[in-house]
């Protein structure tokens, strides 16, 4: 890690927006604040920008906290921007008050005409401050026309300098930036202020988010000092962003790898949470076992400065991968809900360990669930092969050593071996091509449907 513990205590944020479902490049950012705040024993807050009443939705929030969950984080605190209003209105009041925060009345139009004419003379498309030359008397004119105010923010010239954790030494020149607007004609407040004032008010030590936010920093930090009253900004982190295997960035309207799409197709948790955490940083991709271990390989110094790229595919092959090492033990409510529980003649953990290696998703269980308990249809490709089997089938039960003493004796009195032996034993047994390990499933399928099987009868 390359944070060290600090005097106050840490507290993190992921602040999405209602608008959409969120994606797994979503999920990177909302990893990479839940891993900071368990390595410092700090709190997540799960924070909704829901200040867009028009476009926020209430099945969008249910949504956000149930990826979250499914992911395993469980916020510490949830906070709605649409509740907190008055901390809004009272923090633009201050800002009115010692002048930062100033009324302009240009339409869209006039100011894109403004930009335009701007552009064409050479100069920077910064605004201008026109309306701080307003008389009263011109305010009143532009109000009994009916247009109401946009209120800016006005910054002070110079450089805002930060020291990124993720990106180093950071700094903007105010003076090539507009004012930014913070309030609309409607009254209503733009994403700057109230996340401004949230991170105040909650006690936000630390902001780690996606870099398309790097721009907004500078203003941000002005803003803080104008509000804080002597209490430290947070420090940033601005992560590089996960982009498609072709470069193409995510979007929560497009609903493209959304994490409710990607569980709705059986794709593993812990798959996206390695893959959204570890690609992009100098750690490879690989099956993790549980957020605790993903968290021991998260460093916000590890992560690139360059874009990262993942493929849908990867995600696929991890995710299968992921199922491959987990343990009965997590997943036993899951597969129970599948139909695959303890209480039957079936050794549970041992069918777990049979057939894990083979799975693409979780519910692929369920086809090997059917071939142990029978009955099945079996494939017969050999009728004097599988007659010799079953004349030759063990006595007794069967172990973990019973398919190479049986088929080491069909070896030497048929003379068949390689596929010409195993590939009609599987057919027989199972009905499938291909699939676990034989000597782990013969066990399982036992004596007697075994037998059955082996004579072309649905055991």
């Amino acid at each position: 890690m390359s944070e060290t513990k600090a005097t106050l205590p840490t507290i993190v944020r992921f602040a999405p927006s209602p608008t959409g479902r969120i994606h797994i490049g979503n999920a990177r950012t909302a990893l990479f604040n839940q891993l900071f705040a368990w390595q410092f024993d700090g709190r997540f807050v799960l924070r909704f920008d829901d200040t867009d009443v028009e476009r926020s939705r209430e099945e969008y929030a249910a949504s956000i906290v149930t990826d979250l969950a499914w992911l395993g984080i469980k916020p510490d605190v949830v906070v709605r921007q649409s509740q907190r209003v008055a901390l809004y209105e009272a923090a633009a009041a201050r800002l009115r008050a010692t002048g930062r925060l100033y009324p302009c009345y240009e339409t869209p139009d006039e100011l894109d005409r403004r930009r335009k004419r701007q552009q064409a003379r050479g100069l920077p498309p910064v605004y201008d401050r026109a309306a701080l030359q307003l008389t009263n008397a011109d305010r009143a004119k532009f109000e009994a026309e009916g247009r109401r105010p946009h209120w800016r923010f006005m910054l002070d010239p110079g450089e805002v300098a930060w020291d990124d954790m993720v990106r180093g030494h950071c700094h903007a020149d105010a003076g090539s930036l507009s004012d930014p607007v913070l309030v609309r004609e409607d009254g209503s407040y733009l994403y700057t202020l109230p996340s401004v004032v949230d991170d105040l008010d909650l006690g936000i030590s630390h902001v780690i988010r996606g870099e398309d936010h790097v721009t907004n920093t500078a203003v941000q930090l002005q803003i803080f000092t104008a509000l804080s009253d002597g209490r430290p900004a947070p420090r940033f982190g601005h992560h590089n962003l996960l982009t498609t295997a072709s470069g193409e960035g995510l979007s929560k309207r497009s609903g493209a790898l959304s994490l409710t799409s990607l569980r709705e197709r059986g794709i593993e948790a812990l798959a996206v949470c390695a893959l959204a955490v570890l690609t992009g940083t100098s750690a490879s991709v690989h099956p993790v076992a549980s957020l605790a271990e993903l968290g021991t390989l998260f460093d916000l110094s590890h992560v690139s400065r360059t874009s990262a790229k993942f493929d849908e595919a990867e995600l696929e092959a991890l995710s299968a991968r992921t199922l491959h090492i987990m343990p009965l033990a997590e997943l036993e409510g899951r597969l129970a809900a599948l139909g695959i529980a303890r209480g039957s003649t079936i050794d549970l953990e041992a069918f777990w360990l049979a057939v894990r290696g083979n799975l693409a998703q979780l519910s692929d269980a369920l086809t090997w669930w059917h071939v142990v308990n029978g009955p099945i249809t079996p494939l017969i490709e050999d009728p004097d092969l599988l007659a010799a089997a079953q004349a030759s089938l063990p006595q007794g039960a069967f172990d973990a050593r019973t398919w190479k003493t049986w088929t080491d004796g069909l070896k030497s009195s048929t003379g068949r071996k390689g596929k010409a032996l195993y590939h009609p034993l599987r057919l027989a047994l199972t009905g499938h091509e291909s699939g676990p390990d034989l000597a782990a499933l013969l066990p399982l399928i036992g004596p007697h449907k075994a037998a059955m099987r082996l004579a072309g009868k649905g055991g």
